[in-house]
Order: structure tokens, then C-alpha cells, then sequence
């Protein structure tokens, strides 16, 4: 049995980035610069983008956070993130979900520039990770990826059990995991809350992701 140490993996990597921008900015390269969008005073949000601003600074990241009230208009937020798009400083944003009722997310997420959509929310991003072409991916999804690698754990022919397919993480990994790459190759279940018999698939499976 493998025992995946997940903390001791992500300070390993936070050491590797940091190293690498020092070595860039050495060079005269600018400092790469992180953006968040935040709308509302959603509690487990703020959570997440604060770790990400504490994990900026502890590799030498620029990051903005730019908060919004929550009754903020669809068209005046769309608007903001246009002027993100075309700020040549910002080398890449979020914008942090869930969103208001009152907001189409797919409209916002749409109007993200692909080259800075660091989430891979985008449909660009989202079509070419779906075909193999290097893209960004998905935060969740590519940790996950990133745990195999590092643990030099190969799920080649390996019958994979995908509990969820939230277009964030369950249908993402499900289809990242069956394509034909060193650590993948897999044979991918997509579950959901209307799968039959989901104790016999899991009992039948090599590895499960929930």
C-alpha cells in the first residue's frame, strides 16, 4: 500500500515554484502576477482565495484580489473582467464560484481571455484538455494528476470509479484519467446520483475518486 503524504507533496511543490520565479526574475523576467475575482462575503470562498494570496507570497507571486458586493450587475462584472483581459500585468486570474443567483456563471466564465483563465473553465481550455492539447486545467483534476505522477503510481489499464460529474472536477478527471499518457490509461466509470448499483461498481474498482 502507497500512503500519499498530500502536505509534504504540496510544499514541495510551493519550494519548486518559488525556486523557479527567483531564477526568473534573476534573469530580468517580470514577477508572475495572480489575480482573483471575488464576489460576495461567501464564507468558504473567501476561505479559498486568502490560501491562494498566502500561497502567492510564499513563492514570490504577485496577487491582486479584486471584491465585489454581491448585488453587482452581470453586465458590470463582465465589464470588470474585461479590463483584467487587458491588463498586461496580470498574467492570470480566477474568478472564484460559486457566483450569485443573479449572475450567469457560463456568461462570466466565457468572457475570461483563455490565456489568463488559469481555472481552464474556459470552453477553449475545456476543449482542448478534452482532446489532449496542452492547455490549463482544472485545479482539482490536475492535483490529482499531479499526485500519481509524483508517487510514481500508474493507472495503465487500471478500472477507475469517478464518483460526481461536476464539469469542475468528476468529468474532468474522468476523461484526463483515460487518456494515453505515462501515468493514465485508464478505464474510467463515470458515476452520478442516477447510477444503478454504485456498491458493485466501487467493490469492482481499482481506484476510486469522490
Amino acid at each position: 500500500m502507497t500512503i500519499i503524504d498530500g502536505k509534504k507533496i504540496s510544499e514541495d511543490i510551493l519550494n519548486e515554484i518559488s525556486l523557479e520565479v527567483k531564477q526568473r526574475t534573476n534573469k530580468g523576467y517580470k514577477t508572475p502576477h495572480l489575480a482573483a475575482i471575488l464576489v460576495g462575503n461567501d464564507g468558504p470562498s473567501q476561505t479559498y482565495v486568502n490560501s491562494k494570496i498566502k500561497a502567492c507570497e510564499k513563492v514570490g507571486f504577485k496577487s491582486s484580489l479584486f471584491s465585489y458586493d454581491s448585488n453587482i450587475s452581470e453586465e458590470k462584472l463582465i465589464d470588470e473582467i474585461e479590463l483584467i483581459n487587458n491588463n498586461d500585468d496580470i498574467d492570470g486570474f480566477i474568478v472564484q464560484l460559486p457566483l450569485p443567483n443573479s449572475i450567469n456563471q457560463e456568461n462570466i466564465l466565457n468572457s475570461v481571455n483563455p490565456n489568463k483563465d488559469v481555472d481552464g473553465f474556459h470552453p477553449i481550455n475545456y476543449g482542448k484538455m478534452t482532446i489532449g492539447i496542452d492547455s490549463f486545467i482544472p485545479a482539482t483534476p490536475y492535483g490529482i494528476l499531479e499526485l500519481f505522477k509524483r508517487c510514481k503510481i500508474s493507472l495503465d489499464g487500471k478500472k477507475c470509479l469517478v464518483i460526481g460529474r461536476s464539469q469542475i472536477v468528476g468529468r474532468p478527471i474522468s476523461i484526463l484519467l483515460s487518456q494515453s499518457n505515462e501515468f493514465c490509461n485508464a478505464t474510467v466509470t463515470l458515476a452520478h446520483s442516477r447510477t444503478i448499483d454504485l456498491d458493485k461498481l466501487a467493490l469492482d474498482s481499482d481506484v476510486i475518486i469522490s
